[in-house]
């Protein structure tokens, strides 16, 4: 099958306007009580994944600090949307689908460092030090494991990158090398959204950039830092279920609504703008 209608108007509107790559992510939290709040934030869409036996099914591909409180929310309700208007093509493409996290394996995660486990002062960032990393990749084994027998996910992309025993230690690496020193670094800073100790002051020491390591240098702060920025650095996926385009640069407007059958195949309809 060739890659869904959706996809191709994206990548269309993306070769015009190239820097139109910020999308936003709406999750659920859930509170006791049986309380679920909404939850959206900007995200940056590094690129389609494509199964190479299965191109209908192209996952979104994102990232994340894997400490950033959407990782937990997505762990608990994988169910997300995600909300991406370009300007310059004056469309709109509204994608539900199911939402996965990619953290680093166990090995990766054993490298401490001054500025991912303890604070500046060496006291320990609580969030961090409870962190549990082994398990975050445990359910994250299991959770792509399950996708191939879902009734919402085993005709998906997800699924399709499981049959193909995809290596995804690899894909997270090779993505994270693509970021820019300054991004890398952001990896670095304490637990994201945990209180500011010392003020501006204080984050005025953090890393500014992350250069990967060259063999023999014995620059050991930089390796370290390149070590604790790649083990909190997590890939964020998205396998559409569901996409609502709408296209306000032609007139009379158009809008149109996809689906992905059990049958894995992807219908469509016009609906009303």
């Amino acid at each position: 099958m060739a890659a869904p209608r959706w996809k191709t108007a994206i990548s269309n509107a993306l070769e015009k306007n190239s820097k139109s790559v910020v999308i936003q992510l709406a999750t659920i939290e859930n509170h006791s009580q049986g309380i679920h709040i909404p939850k959206v934030r900007s995200c940056i869409f590094r690129s389609f994944l494509e199964p190479s036996s299965s191109p209908a099914h192209p996952l979104i591909l994102s990232s994340t600090d894997i400490r950033s409180p959407k990782v937990q929310q997505i762990f608990t309700n994988p169910k997300v949307e995600l909300a991406w208007w370009i300007e310059g093509a004056q469309e709109q493409f509204r994608v539900s689908g199911i939402g996965c996290i990619v953290p680093a394996p166990p090995s990766t995660s054993a490298t401490t460092s001054a500025f991912a486990s303890t604070g500046t002062d060496g006291t320990p960032d609580q969030e961090d030090h409870h962190l549990d990393r082994s398990s975050l990749y445990a359910s994250f084994e299991q959770f792509v494991q399950s996708t191939r027998s879902g009734t919402e996910t085993s005709t998906g992309g997800l699924a399709s990158l499981v049959r193909e025993n995809f290596d995804w230690e690899k894909k997270r690496v090779e993505v994270f090398k693509t970021m820019s020193a300054y991004m890398k670094a952001s990896w670095c800073r304490p637990v994201p959204g945990s209180p500011l100790q010392g003020g501006e002051d204080e984050a005025k020491k953090w890393p500014e950039k992350v250069e990967e390591p060259a063999e023999g240098d014995g620059n050991e702060e930089n390796r370290r830092n390149w070590e604790t920025a790649l083990r909190n650095f997590a890939l964020l996926l998205v396998d559409p279920i569901e996409v609502d385009y709408v296209e306000l640069g032609v007139v009379p407007n158009r809008r149109t609504k996809f689906w992905r059958t059990e049958e894995g195949k992807w219908e469509e309809m016009a609906v009303v703008p």
